[in-house]
Parts: structure tokens; C-alpha cells; sequence
């Protein structure tokens, strides 16, 4: 018992559904054979009964092994048995026949007719049902029930059975081949949907595995695009300032130094999955890194209050902006600007630069989501029911622009207009701006 209970458990979802397919197709013999042949040795005197017996019996084995062979052609592991199933549906004719001439001339016993006809329609219903698990399509699977009931009435009438018995065979025939093949049509089917829903599964599970290997590169991608050209910025500065014997260039290289280790801590969390961009970290770096290239930087807006995801995605929308303004282009200006109004967070960064400032890995232009960079960061916005708009907002502007909802409970304070003197008026709360 423990064995075969170790047998079963051992066995996938769909390994256990054909199994049980299969033995049901396994049982219907015996079902044939206990159904319409045994009772034959109570009505038909011998030996017809024995003649009754065996051939139910043979179209029975014939049917089980047709079974089971096109079963394998149904799961893609065999060519269809074409000859078998020839054979089967030459068996269940020339049998339905012979017990139908049983029935009508043989020698006569109790209820011999009667006995002998259950035959005729058990060996067509039975024979249909099978034959069924070889046809694809419902159309086909009717006009193949229809047919047998018309060729049963058919061979009735000319063998001597009244027109109302032939009908009423005929109609016994549509019923009883009816339930056969809509059995088999709905094993195969409930069989294949199980194994289509598991490979489904497997599929869901490799490209979950792709996302992930596609969202490490992403993070990868944004962790060194900026670093890596800032560390070319300062490097490039460093080497202009020892030709020139400036004492500037030992702390440019402590500061590339410093990114390098930098980098390499975000590497590791990357790898982690840690990894989180800070908004006002991000803000104040793209501001540093922006200048130290020439380049005139305006950063403002509210930071605090915001929910630590938006802060994270907007954080994101940040470091890749930077990058793509110190990669492309001939920017001279830059402009970062955070606004909250109405539930929603807006950033928006505006550089100037060359008309082909957008072009790139990073960005897009005449083609919107082009290029991994902003791909990823539509991903992570979406994540948070955010949009992404980026390309140009003019002649020689180019405008990235990243919306996000904010939930009704999470809208910050607003930091209130600057007094005509300049000065900011005080607020009852502290709310943090970074602004150049």
C-alpha cells in the first residue's frame, strides 16, 4: 500500500491525470464485455451465445489498445494508428451486423431478439466512442454519431426490422454513441488543458526568471552609467590639472576614488536586491555631477513627505536623466524641477543641447520607449501607476517628464512662495527643498 501510495505522490499534476484517463479507457472493456456479453448466456441458446461472447470480447481488447495508442498520439508520442482504427471500425460494423442477424434469425430463446439487438447498439456505441478519441473537432465527432444511427437504421430495414424499430435503434444508437464520444471528446480535452496549464506554469516561471535577469541588468545599467561618466568627468579633469601642475587634481582623483567605492557598494546591492535610489540624494548628486561637468543645474521642488516608493522611482527618473544629459548632447543647462498639485507628483528635467540630444541608449525621440533606459524606468513607474513622457519640447530643448499618483493620505506640504525680498515666510512644519 505504501508503495503504491509512493507511486502516485510521486507523479506530476498532469502524469496523474492521464493515468486515471487511461484507466478509465482501461475499464470500458470490461464494462462492454459485463454490459452486453455475459447477459447474452441467459437469453441466446448455445453456441450463439458463446459466438456473441467472444466477438464482444474481441472488439473489446481491439477497442482498449486503440485507446490507449491514440491517446499517445493525442500527448504527441506516437503517429496516429491509422490501420488500428481501420480495424476497430471494421470490427464494430461486421459485428453489429452479425448480432443484428442473431437477433432476427438465430435460434430462438427468451428475449433472444432483444439480447441480441443490446448487442448491435452496445459494439456501434462503444466502437464511435472510441474511434472519437481520433477526431479533432466537434462538427466531426456529430456527423460521425449521426452516421453510425443512420447505418444502424439503415442495416435494420433491409435485414427485416420494422421501420419503427429501426428508428427506435437508431435512436437508441445517437444516444448511447453520444455519451461514448462526448466522454471521449472531454478526456482528451480536461487531459490536454492540464497539460497545457502546467507548461503554462513553467512558462510563467522562466520568464519570471527572464524579468528578474532583465531587471539586474536595468539596475546595473543605471547603478554604473553614471558613475561611470562621472568618474570619466573627474578622471579627464584630474589628468588637465597635473599637466598643469595644479595640487586640484590629487582631490579630484581622492573624489573619483570615492565614487569608484561608491559604485561598488551599489554594485553589491544590486546583487542583493536592496537597491533603492534616494530622491534628495539623487537630486543633490545630479546637481554636483551636472556643475563639476560645466554644465548650469537648477534643482528645486519639495523631497519630504513623499512615500518612500515614489521616492525611489522618482530617484530613479533622476540618475537616468543625469546620465543621458552628460552622455548626449551639448547641454549647457539643466533644470530639475519637482511639483505636487492636484494628487499627483511631477518631475520634470529640461536640458538645451544639440537637436540630437535625445538620441541614445537612454533616450527617445521620435520613437517613445526606445532604448533600455527609459524602458526600465517606465516598468518602475508603472509599478507605481506612474507615466513617463520624454523627447523634444523644442527647437533645442529636450524634456523628460515622470507623473505619479499619490495616495489620498501622502500628499506633502508645499513649501510657500518666496517673500518679494526673496526669503521664504516660515512654516509651522519643516519642509525640505533643495534648490540651488
Amino acid at each position: 500500500m505504501g508503495g503504491r501510495g509512493g507511486w502516485w505522490r510521486g507523479k506530476s499534476t498532469p502524469a496523474k491525470v492521464e493515468t486515471y484517463t487511461r484507466w478509465s479507457f482501461h475499464t470500458f472493456p470490461f464494462i462492454e464485455v459485463a454490459t452486453f456479453a455475459l447477459p447474452a448466456f441467459g437469453y441466446v441458446p448455445a453456441p450463439v451465445n458463446w459466438i456473441l461472447f467472444l466477438l464482444v470480447s474481441t472488439h473489446a481488447a481491439v477497442a482498449a489498445v486503440t485507446a490507449s495508442l491514440t491517446l499517445d498520439w493525442t500527448r504527441g508520442r506516437r503517429p496516429l494508428p491509422v490501420r488500428l482504427l481501420w480495424a476497430l471500425g471494421t470490427a464494430t460494423v461486421v459485428i453489429a451486423v452479425v448480432s443484428l442477424v442473431v437477433a432476427l434469425h438465430g435460434p430462438r430463446g427468451a428475449d433472444n431478439g432483444a439480447a441480441a439487438g443490446t448487442v448491435f447498439v452496445g459494439v456501434l456505441s462503444f466502437g464511435i466512442g472510441t474511434l472519437a478519441l481520433a477526431v479533432r473537432g466537434t462538427r466531426r465527432m456529430v456527423y460521425g454519431v449521426l452516421g453510425a444511427a443512420v447505418g444502424a437504421g439503415a442495416v435494420a430495414v433491409p435485414a427485416g426490422v420494422s421501420a419503427p424499430g429501426a428508428a427506435v435503434a437508431a435512436g437508441a444508437v445517437v444516444l448511447a454513441a453520444g455519451f461514448f464520444t462526448f466522454t471521449s471528446a472531454f478526456s482528451v480535452w480536461l487531459l490536454n488543458a492540464v497539460y497545457e496549464l502546467d507548461e503554462a506554469r513553467e512558462t510563467r516561471a522562466r520568464l519570471a526568471v527572464v524579468e528578474e535577469r532583465l531587471r539586474f541588468g536595468r539596475d546595473l545599467h543605471d547603478v554604473m552609467g553614471r558613475n561611470l561618466a562621472v568618474v570619466a568627468l573627474k578622471s579627464e579633469l584630474a589628468v588637465q590639472l597635473a599637466r598643469r601642475g595644479r595640487p586640484e587634481a590629487v582631490e579630484q582623483m581622492v573624489e573619483v576614488q570615492r565614487i569608484a567605492r561608491e559604485t561598488q557598494r551599489e554594485v553589491r546591492e544590486v546583487v542583493r536586491g536592496y537597491r533603492e535610489a534616494d530622491l534628495r540624494t539623487e537630486l543633490a548628486g545630479a546637481q554636483g555631477v551636472l556643475t563639476a561637468a560645466g554644465i548650469d543645474c537648477e534643482v528645486s521642488g519639495p523631497v519630504t513627505g513623499l512615500p518612500a516608493e515614489i521616492q525611489s522611482a522618482l530617484g530613479w527618473v533622476v540618475r537616468e536623466a543625469t546620465t543621458n544629459v552628460l552622455r548626449h548632447g551639448d547641454a549647457a543647462r539643466c533644470a530639475v524641477s519637482l511639483r505636487v498639485a492636484e494628487g499627483r507628483v511631477t518631475l520634470t528635467v529640461e536640458n538645451d543641447g544639440a537637436p540630437g540630444i535625445g538620441s541614445g541608449s537612454g533616450t527617445d525621440t521620435a520613437e517613445p520607449g526606445r532604448g533600455s533606459g527609459l524602458a526600465g524606468l517606465r516598468e518602475r513607474l508603472r509599478e507605481v501607476d506612474g507615466v513617463l513622457r520624454a523627447g523634444p519640447a523644442g527647437s533645442d530643448l529636450f524634456r523628460l517628464t515622470a507623473e505619479v499618483p499619490l495616495p489620498p493620505d501622502s500628499v506633502p506640504e508645499q513649501a510657500p512662495a518666496p517673500e518679494p525680498g526673496g526669503s521664504p515666510r516660515p512654516v509651522p512644519h519643516p519642509v525640505s527643498e533643495v534648490t540651488s
